[in-house]
């Protein structure tokens, strides 16, 4: 039987990128996509905060057009990316951010699950001819050493044999600092998010320019 939450999901993801016409969009510069989880969506912020637009804004400011589209689900493994990666990435995406395995983190997964979906993900991807940043995510050494150390690895090794391009940890210089994350100690805020963007933006920038 399907999942209707996983229908209802899409759904939702199909009606918001389908809210301009592809064409328009492609006109206002290259099309970013970021598939993610909860920070991509922007829990807890409105729009204009959000990573998407303040990652699109961040690559105005470096002369790349482009138009960022937010294909976060909140509460998403790498295995609901995977699910999904065919139909949250339009057609007319130049350059897929994939910021996917906080929750898996969170969840204790095994690394070995991780790096198999995101693995996945990256080939479907590369078929499409659609250019990659994948932006890992450090594990705190409080959960153990050796699975920190795994998990952490499970970026740097994909990007290797890949050959695509890699942002260590999408919350450098943000994560437990709570000036910069909303009450959870999870989510940045506003100003997180901004840090997020200006940061992760050069990377992208690079791989746009990559793109025919």
């Amino acid at each position: 039987m399907a999942d209707t939450r996983f229908i209802s999901r899409r759904s939702l993801i199909a009606s918001a990128l389908a809210v301009l016409p592809a064409r328009a969009l492609a006109a206002r510069g290259q099309v970013v996509t970021i598939l993610g989880d909860s920070i991509t969506a922007g829990l807890g912020l409105p729009a204009r905060d959000a990573l998407p637009n303040q990652l699109h804004l961040a690559l105005e400011r470096l002369g790349a057009p482009n138009l960022v589209r937010g294909a976060g689900v909140s509460g998403d493994t790498s295995a609901g990316g995977l699910a999904r990666v065919d139909f949250s990435v339009q057609p007319d995406t130049a350059v897929v951010v994939v910021a996917l395995g906080g929750n898996d983190l969170l969840q204790g997964l095994d690394p070995k699950t991780t790096r198999a979906n995101l693995d996945q993900i990256i080939r479907r991807l590369k078929q499409r001819h659609k250019g990659v940043v994948l932006a890992g995510i450090n594990a705190p050494p409080e959960i153990g050493r050796s699975y920190a150390h795994d998990f952490d690895a499970v970026f740097s090794s994909l990007a290797r044999t890949h050959h695509v391009a890699l942002y260590p940890d999408l919350l450098a210089g943000v994560a437990r600092n709570p000036a910069l994350n909303q009450g959870d100690g999870l989510h940045p805020n506003a100003r997180g998010v901004q840090i997020v963007a200006n940061r992760l933006a050069p990377v992208v920038a690079k791989v746009l320019k990559q793109q025919p």
